[in-house]
């Protein structure tokens, strides 16, 4: 048998396209999971206790349902990544995905705010330490600079696939709720106390959250061990991961930058991007519809509304994660490829959520059924600068950290960065929001102007930490 010629690649096995199909499905499910949030948490306020848009009552709980799942997952998403690294990627991810399927399964039923949050922390949970086990689990399964990157960079890009399936399968649930089978509590669980709409949408949006997983469940088990952990572990050269090293001389600078910088991504998305179904109430359009409504179909017609800009921000989110795989290809330098997206963002972003609180919105063109007006282009412009950044970090962060502290790197930038301060902007623009001396008059307004300002904040902040980004040593992860 011949040797394979000098700098030939590697081949691209069956098993590693399975690898790659799996982990396009996890990533996808993991924002599926996180986004859903933005659909089901106004209605579910309304109708678990009768709480409305606008009153400090809604501030508090809409906080609450964002940040706390996030501190639960950002404190137990760092234990999860020391688990990675100590007890190995692929036992994590199977444990993981358990945990976040049954519990976004199981809020679906919630007949109370507690237990919401309750499950909204499991969730959480699950997803925080996932990512962080499959980007880990993933970088070291490709031991040729530019497969690994490509299949980093377009497996992550599928994340925006599952922010865009949440918008439609939300707007699905929303127009066809009361023809799907009732919502209501097992007899043997009667205790939890009653459903009040069996029917209602958002319930059904956050069971769907189960049916993604089931592939991964059935199959994520029978795929490899990362060979750079296994064959560190088998030859006991695997040191024990402690999280003070991260802030070691040699790494002190990388973990703060990297967490400072994540968190003003997740600063941006949270804070101002996922404030669009609180702000589409003010746009024209939506007024038009809503007018002479019903105040349960002037709801729907909001969620819809929700909904349609909810996709045009997540093909916008996922032309920049497909643009970043390109680029991550051609620019050496990471500090170039991140300011590809900052850049724009820094300027663009606060400009076009001030236009959503001012101006008037103007129609561009007609897509079948679908009226495109000049705030759906501005909210597909500030997906894309945004969601981007996500994948940027799961290329980045593997070859910064050793193999014995690369998931716990990893989930201190993610999860304590990312998940814990920066989803806490959620509830920073909604109390900016319904604060007294917010200008704007009404919610909506105030919401899009409080954004305006937490956008312009997180990526001016993001922008001056790149310039202390280390640039990635060695493209080795086998040490």
């Amino acid at each position: 048998m011949s040797a394979a010629p000098i700098g030939a690649k590697p081949p691209f096995t069956a098993v590693k396209w399975l690898i790659c199909i799996i982990s396009s499905i996890g990533f996808a499910f993991d924002i599926y999971a996180l986004l859903l949030a933005q659909y089901v948490v106004p209605p579910a306020l309304k109708e678990l206790r009768g709480i409305q848009p606008g009153t400090p009552e809604f501030a508090t709980w809409f906080g609450l349902l964002f940040y706390v799942p996030a501190i639960a997952g950002g404190v137990f998403g760092l234990l999860g990544g020391y688990l990675t690294d100590k007890l190995g990627r692929r036992r994590i991810l199977t444990w993981s995905i358990l945990l976040y399927a049954f519990s976004a399964f199981a809020s679906g039923y919630s007949t109370s705010l507690p237990m919401l949050l309750v499950l909204r922390c499991t969730t959480f949970v699950g997803v925080c330490v996932e990512f962080v086990a499959a980007v880990a689990w993933l970088a070291e399964l490709f031991d040729d600079h530019d497969q690994r990157e490509r299949a980093l960079g377009y497996t992550q890009a599928f994340s925006s696939f599952g922010g865009l399936l949440v918008a439609v399968v939300f707007g699905f649930c929303n127009e066809h709720a009361k023809s799907f089978p009732a919502v209501d509590i097992p007899k043997f669980l009667s205790f939890l106390g009653p459903i009040a709409d069996s029917h209602a949408a958002w319930r059904y949006t956050l069971i769907s959250g189960l049916i993604p997983a089931i592939p991964l469940i059935l199959i994520r088990p029978f795929l490899p061990e990362s060979p750079a952990w296994a064959a560190k572990k088998a030859a006991g050269t695997l040191r024990r991961p402690r999280l003070r090293e991260i802030f070691a001389p040699q790494l002190r600078r990388t973990t703060l930058v990297t967490t400072i910088m994540f968190a003003c991504s997740y600063g941006a998305a949270f804070g101002a991007i996922q404030q669009m179904p609180q702000i589409v109430k003010r746009f024209s359009e939506v007024q038009v519809k809503k007018q002479g409504k019903p105040p349960v179909e002037a709801a729907r017609i909001d969620r819809a509304a929700a909904a349609d800009y909810g996709k045009f921000q997540e093909i916008g989110g996922l032309i920049g994660r497909f643009l970043l795989a390109m680029l991550a290809i051609r620019i050496a330098s990471r500090r170039s490829l991140m300011r590809i997206f900052q850049i724009p963002g820094l300027f663009l972003m606060p400009v076009i959520f001030w236009a959503f609180a001012t101006q008037e919105n103007r129609m561009l063109i007609h897509v079948g059924s679908l009226e495109v007006t000049w705030m759906h282009l501005g909210i597909f412009i500030c997906g894309l600068c945004t969601v981007a950044q996500f994948s940027f970090w799961g290329n980045y962060l593997p070859y910064v950290y050793p193999v014995h502290l690369r998931g716990t790197g990893e989930s201190f930038a993610a999860n304590i960065g990312g998940r814990l301060i920066g989803t806490s902007f959620a509830a920073v623009t909604s109390s900016l929001a319904a604060a007294a001396w917010m200008p704007g008059g009404t919610p909506p307004v105030k919401t899009a102007l409080a954004a305006a300002g937490i956008a312009l904040f997180v990526y001016l902040i993001g922008s001056i930490a790149c310039f202390w980004l280390p640039e990635p040593g060695s493209r080795d992860l086998s040490e």
